[in-house]
């Protein structure tokens, strides 16, 4: 489902120090879109975050170690085997912090669904097959909302 026109998008984050970490966040909450992302954070200040259970998780600090974020499109293609976690980025009031991240995408004109091998009796189809899911998710991100929500059968 990747097609020949995938892709690999990087962007390079620096989160100033910020006087009022408790007024402002340098990522509003939100899953990845991509298929998967990869992640170089930081290696000496903290600010990534999961939520798990409705409460926020800080990740931990690993030295020299790269992060793979499964994204809302590998979550269409794994039936819901495995999730898109909602993450975001806190700031610091006293340091900066600096991150890479590359997100994998399908080609854009690409159907995403589930694998057919994972659809079966006991585990029903749950997603819709979609297209130019890229576009989708930033519409839906400028609304505070997930778009795999309109994926859901």
């Amino acid at each position: 489902m990747y097609g020949e026109n995938a892709m690999m998008d990087t962007r390079f984050n620096l989160y100033p120090p910020c006087p009022r970490p408790d007024k402002v966040i340098g990522v509003k909450p939100h899953a990845d879109g991509s298929a998967f992302t990869l992640l170089l954070p930081d290696k000496d200040v903290e600010g990534l975050q999961f939520l798990k259970d409705g409460k926020w998780y800080k990740a931990p600090i690993v030295p020299d170690t790269i992060l793979i974020n499964v994204g809302d499109q590998i979550e269409i293609m794994s039936n819901g085997i495995y999730k898109s976690p909602v993450h975001r980025v806190v700031t610091n009031r006293e340091k900066e912090r600096i991150s890479v991240a590359t997100f994998c995408v399908p080609g854009a004109d690409q159907e995403i669904h589930p694998v057919e091998a994972l659809v079966t009796e006991t585990r029903p189809r749950l997603y819709k097959t979609v297209k130019k899911y890229v576009e989708l998710y930033f519409e839906y991100y400028q609304q505070g909302r997930r778009p795999i929500e309109a994926a859901l059968i």
